[in-house]
């Protein structure tokens, strides 16, 4: 929040092949007027690469979306149903794709050198940066900088490294989704579990991650169904209506996962049941917006490579709004404002998921570092290429 949000360590599982399709007859097309059917349909393994190149971009944009959105809330019901119901399925989705492109994780030296560079480096370098922007952009010089307590959009890739470590665990047990959710509920009623690694997060979140791992390319593909992509919309007009209705009377800290139901004044109780509950709706969520995800290449497609790059440069613009009170102008908090605000947002987040923007951060999101690697590790010996499973699994799927 590489295959979830940069592209290596792509699945390589074909989908089956694809009926040939209408032309849209858009700029990316052959110019052939609208109605004709291609004569040469996309590969397979093209399509399956486009899909979740689709749905990584869409999701970013929505996770820059729902920034923006935060500080309207107050004075906007619309922003704040639009703010719950995007909370509810963005890093699930994210969460997902990453349990999905992680199947083949089994900790070998070249796996936990990419889980290395992919991950905990990044976070060992964005927890600095955002920690030294905070200080000056908030005039708060004496502000800590702490590797255990991951602050803003970081929890993300220290959650991500917990899981991936893990995953060889899931792959043995018979039953690991009932499981993880099992560990999610007991998680969201121990407050005592603390701000260290932002274990809540870790662990409420952790039920989405192995679902990934349970999902297979035929589940992706029931979603497409035309059945499925008619029901999803009014299922997520139910959706908006709902949160409209819930906004003044829920706490949404409960889309967070980052606290257990007492730190929220709720019984503990409430705790498994709505971690369950939100589990239900992420599901149903989730499904609707995979469903409508283009699967073929679109003009965006390129950008779902880079959405890690979005994902943690994009923090530093959200968090200085905040500190630079740019949301101070009333007519931000008007129905033109809040419309412009959407746009600045996934405009901003496209362009830092743009190929020029992750060359020149590349050192710092995507290092090689071969001089940190014994010589075996930094260069591994060519391996049959499996086509059943990903063949980079170690970095941010």
């Amino acid at each position: 929040m590489r295959q979830t949000l940069w592209t290596p360590g792509r699945f390589r599982a074909p989908l089956p092949a694809a009926r040939p399709s209408v032309d849209a007859g858009g700029p990316r097309g052959d110019g052939r007027a609208h109605g004709t059917v291609s004569q040469s349909a996309p590969k397979p393994d093209q399509q399956r690469e486009a899909f979740f190149d689709n749905a990584k971009y869409l999701a970013i944009v929505l996770v820059a979306m729902g920034h923006a959105w935060e500080p309207l809330r107050d004075d906007s019901r619309a922003a704040a149903a639009l703010y719950s119901t995007v909370y509810t399925f963005h890093m699930a989705a994210f969460i997902v794709i990453s349990g999905y492109f992680s199947r083949s994780f089994e900790a070998r030296p070249e796996q936990m050198r990419r889980l290395v560079t992919g991950i905990a480096v990044p976070y060992v370098v964005f927890e600095v940066a955002y920690t030294l922007f905070k200080r000056w952009a908030d005039d708060d010089p004496t502000y800590p900088i702490s590797l255990l307590d991951p602050w803003y959009l970081t929890w993300f890739l220290i959650a991500l490294f917990i899981w991936r470590l893990t995953t060889p665990i899931w792959k043995t047990l018979r039953r690991p989704l009932p499981l993880a959710l099992a560990i999610a509920a007991l998680a969201s009623t121990s407050p005592s579990i603390g701000d260290d690694l932002d274990l809540q997060r870790v662990l409420q979140f952790l039920p989405f991650f192995v679902l990934g791992l349970c999902l297979r390319p035929e589940h992706f593909r029931l979603l497409h169904r035309r059945e499925v992509r008619i029901a999803s919309v009014p299922v997520f007009a139910a959706a908006l209506a709902v949160a409209y209705w819930a906004a003044p009377r829920m706490n949404a800290a409960w889309f967070y996962h980052r606290d257990s139901a007492q730190e929220l004044a709720a019984p503990a109780w409430t705790g498994p049941v709505m971690t369950l509950a939100l589990f239900g709706c992420s599901l149903i969520l989730m499904a609707c917006f995979f469903a409508w995800v283009p699967r073929r290449r679109m003009w965006f497609s390129a950008l779902g490579a880079g959405t890690l790059y979005g994902y943690l440069l994009h923090g530093f613009l959200a968090k200085g709004s905040r500190f630079w009170d740019w949301y101070a102008p009333d007519w931000l908090h008007r129905p033109l404002g809040e419309i412009t605000v959407t746009l600045v947002a996934a405009a901003v987040i496209t362009v830092l998921c743009t190929p020029p923007v992750r060359r020149i951060f590349r050192f710092m999101i995507e290092p090689r570092m071969p001089w940190a690697f014994r010589r075996e590790t930094a260069h591994p010996a060519p391996t049959r290429h499996d086509h059943n499973s990903p063949d980079k699994a170690g970095r941010w799927a």
